[in-house]
């Protein structure tokens, strides 16, 4: 694998990262004091990459769009991330106990905690959208309709859907990229155009490189998870390793080998730094995140 960028080196990187920590703790400290705020705020507050909320604070940078039009959305971004993260551990679900290194929400409190933690974090996210007072009402609506489409019945739900039906299951190529387009990337490319959507008129030209982009980016990331699955630390990823396995999932390495797959990041890499190159600004920082998506270790 050719080397790349290590993401929290990258310039300016580091300091999203931390704004983005404490505007997540600001946000849901004025939840009314209860078990569900302590859910939610254990979830939340984990830790993690924080990629989605990087991609809107980068791609509204690559258009020079005030930081301050970002904030709202990048959180929201990664509520919606963390709900579906919380829901996925469930027994129901994955049956993981493992999250960021530390017990799942479900196994610190209960099922039930756990999934009003993960519903109550959605419904704060569109919350909070909607009354951001930094956004126009445009881009409020154009917000909220992305980031609703891309969560629900037509992205990540509908993709988490697919990926329960194919366990124990021998799916094809197109049937898995089809899967994890919805469970994965749909969110991450949900994350640039909110990054765009802030931008203004100036990003609008640029919405099918930036898609293009997000596409390449959202699929490497779930191959590389899968790659990890195999071959991962758990002490470095913080979740069990081998739990693909376990369920019977149909993944990228069981269906093409690891060579196979780790190629397929590599030829997505290259797709995603061909598509910025459509776009005459600075996109470093984009493609410092999609190297660090197809080299991580956790």
């Amino acid at each position: 694998m050719m080397s790349h960028t290590n993401l929290p080196n990258a310039p300016l990187l580091p300091d999203f990262k931390a704004r983005i920590e404490l505007l997540l703790a600001e946000y849901s400290a004025e939840i009314p004091d209860s078990t569900l705020k302590e859910a939610m705020r254990y979830s939340l507050l984990a830790g993690g990459k924080r990629i989605r909320p990087l991609l809107v604070y980068v791609t509204g940078l690559l258009f020079n769009c005030e930081i301050s039009k970002l904030d709202i959305p990048a959180a929201a971004i990664e509520m919606i991330h963390t709900y579906s993260l919380i829901h996925d551990d469930l027994p129901a679900m994955d049956d993981d106990d493992l999250r960021r290194g530390k017990p799942t929400c479900h196994i610190k409190f209960n099922d039930a905690q756990a999934i009003l933690a993960g519903d109550a974090l959605q419904s704060l996210a569109f919350s909070l959208l909607a009354k951001s007072e930094q956004l126009t009402d445009n881009s409020k609506i154009a917000m909220i309709a992305e980031l609703a489409n891309a969560s629900g019945v037509y992205g990540m739900c509908l993709g988490q859907s697919l990926d329960l039906e194919a366990e124990h299951k021998q799916v094809d190529l197109e049937y898995l990229q089809k899967i994890h387009r919805h469970k994965t990337g749909d969110i991450i490319q949900s994350a640039v155009r909110l990054g765009a959507i802030a931008s203004g008129e100036i990003a609008k030209p640029y919405y099918g490189a930036l898609d293009d982009y997000a596409k390449a980016i959202g699929l490497a990331f779930q191959i590389q998870d899968d790659i990890l699955d195999v071959v991962g630390e758990q002490t470095i990823m913080g979740k069990q390793q081998g739990s693909d396995e376990a369920h019977e999932k149909s993944t990228y390495p069981a269906l093409l080998g690891l060579a196979k797959a780790r190629n397929m990041t590599e030829k997505l890499y290259q797709q995603a730094i061909d598509s910025l190159a459509k776009i005459p600004y600075n996109s470093q920082l984009l493609q410092d995140i999609a190297g660090f998506i197809i080299s991580r270790d956790s």
